[in-house]
């Protein structure tokens, strides 16, 4: 079922312990997993810059937060 789209230039990312899952958009293609350490992290900043995302929601997932 497809969503809405209320910011075109948001993503979604959900946190985990071991992973993030990062959502450009609806498409399941263009998810995406990261690793959860600081070189890790740059490159999903590096990711979500260039497909211009300005706006993200996170969202932890299980009992790690």
């Amino acid at each position: 079922m497809m969503l809405q789209i209320i910011h075109v230039r948001a993503a979604g990312i959900d946190i985990g312990s071991r992973s993030h899952m990062v959502a450009i958009d609806q498409n399941r293609d263009n998810v995406r997993k990261f690793g959860v350490y600081a070189k890790d992290h740059v490159q999903m900043i590096e990711h979500l810059h260039a497909h211009g995302i300005t706006t993200i929601s996170m969202e932890s997932t299980g009992t790690y937060w």
